[in-house]
């Protein structure tokens, strides 16, 4: 099973329990198709960043769940035939999670082996290198 995130837009027309609903009938397609609700959150009626259809708000819905593909596939084909939903997302999450446990690795691996700092020294001021301080070969003119 592997770990998705879905966002689901739905259309302003629809009143609060309406929007339940549909979104009740989303979720009983993944559990029933043996799907594991990980979070499950609506977001409410928020104001799109741009119209889209003539609709300036829309519903949101955020599911998390572990899956097989299947499944998601199947909800995704019977997303876009609904014309309650505006817009949906799937995306699989669990390859980002496994991207940044790797590059966590990688970078401790890479402190691992540099040289560690030197200490400061108390009442020293760390001499910085400006344009000012720089030498450069006088001109004899």
């Amino acid at each position: 099973m592997r770990l998705y995130d879905i966002v689901v837009l739905l259309t302003p027309e629809l009143s609060e329990d309406e929007a339940g609903k549909v979104i009740g009938d989303y979720r009983k397609i993944l559990t029933d198709g043996g799907a594991e609700m990980v979070h499950d959150e609506t977001w409410g009626k928020r104001k799109l960043a741009y119209p889209i259809g003539r609709k300036r708000d829309a519903y949101y819905h955020h599911f998390q769940v572990q899956a097989e593909p299947a499944i998601i596939s199947e909800t995704e084909r019977r997303l876009k035939l609904s014309d309650q939903v505006l817009r949906h997302l799937a995306v699989r999450a669990d390859d980002e999670l496994k991207r940044a446990a790797k590059m966590a690795e990688r970078i401790k691996r890479k402190a691992a082996r540099r040289p560690p700092r030197p200490a400061p020294v108390p009442g020293q001021v760390p001499a910085q290198a400006g344009p000012a301080e720089t030498s450069s070969p006088e001109r004899s003119e």
